[in-house]
């Protein structure tokens, strides 16, 4: 069942994936001036958490369209991206080629990664917002997340808070405070069908026939236990509010980062 809602959750990745990023982000050439302009912006409050990056090797799990890890390769690391999406794959190497640093690019479900990856050769492992929820069960990731780690490597990890995800739903306009309303479960475990995360970037005729993703929404306690339970040492555990600009939202966790390492 965990392989055929990756193979579900991968159709819907396939869909004008690259028109969605050119209307969110533009041409890569426009994207690229604006991360090699500041690429520690671009990794925002990750950035603090990488001590050192020059010469390092690290691996973006589902690493999407590849702002982060151009950032990253402009900071002086080896960087290696995995995701199953290859219209995610053509619009990052665009990115790179754009912002004039090389990447790797892995077109593979992180959980089926060649054999020569999992030997422990990575600095960093990090993953970033709208992750976890692509997992039936954690502990396959967390398995694979170890065998990447170097003795000492880290793992980065932010996400979507679930307070948020699994039990708040939010209204409001750009820059008024947002009202919220408890509508969830925070202890569901039933998985969730959703459009895709990049479909609001589409237009309407784009948008046709579009297949769906089906999510299982994690509570904090599950994350951190999975982690844990695979031999990573939880150094920090940093809940966030919404970071956005456009709209105040006080009071609410809207993501959290994790940092464990592999001792």
């Amino acid at each position: 069942m965990e392989k055929n809602l990756r193979k579900n959750n991968q159709k819907a990745w396939e869909q004008n994936t690259y028109k969605a990023w050119l209307n969110r982000f533009g041409t890569p050439e426009k994207a690229a001036k604006k991360i090699i302009k500041d690429p520690i912006k671009r990794l925002s409050t990750l950035y603090k958490y990488f001590d050192e990056l020059e010469g390092k090797k690290v691996i973006n799990l589902l690493g999407s369209n590849g702002n982060k890890a151009v950032a990253l390769a402009l900071l002086g690391a080896d960087v290696t991206i995995a995701d199953f999406s290859y219209g995610n794959y053509k619009y990052a190497k665009d990115l790179a080629d754009a912002s004039n640093v090389d990447i790797n690019y892995l077109v593979k479900d992180v959980l089926d990664l060649p054999k020569e990856e999992l030997t422990g050769k990575y600095d960093y492992v990090f993953a970033e917002l709208g992750i976890l929820h692509y997992f039936q069960d954690l502990k396959p990731l967390m398995e694979t997340i170890y065998k990447l780690l170097k003795k000492d490597g880290r793992l980065i990890l932010q996400d979507f808070h679930p307070f948020s995800t699994k039990l708040i739903s939010s209204r409001g306009k750009r820059h008024k405070t947002r009202k919220h309303k408890i509508k969830g479960d925070y202890f569901d475990t039933s998985l969730e069908e959703r459009d895709v995360a990049f479909l609001k970037f589409l237009k309407e005729e784009d948008r046709k026939n579009f297949s769906k993703v089906k999510l299982r929404k994690w509570t904090l306690g599950e994350v951190i236990t999975a982690i844990a339970s695979e031999g990573l040492f939880i150094k920090v555990l940093e809940e966030l509010p919404n970071m956005s600009s456009n709209v105040f939202d006080p009071g609410i966790p809207k993501s959290f980062t994790v940092v464990a390492e592999k001792i």
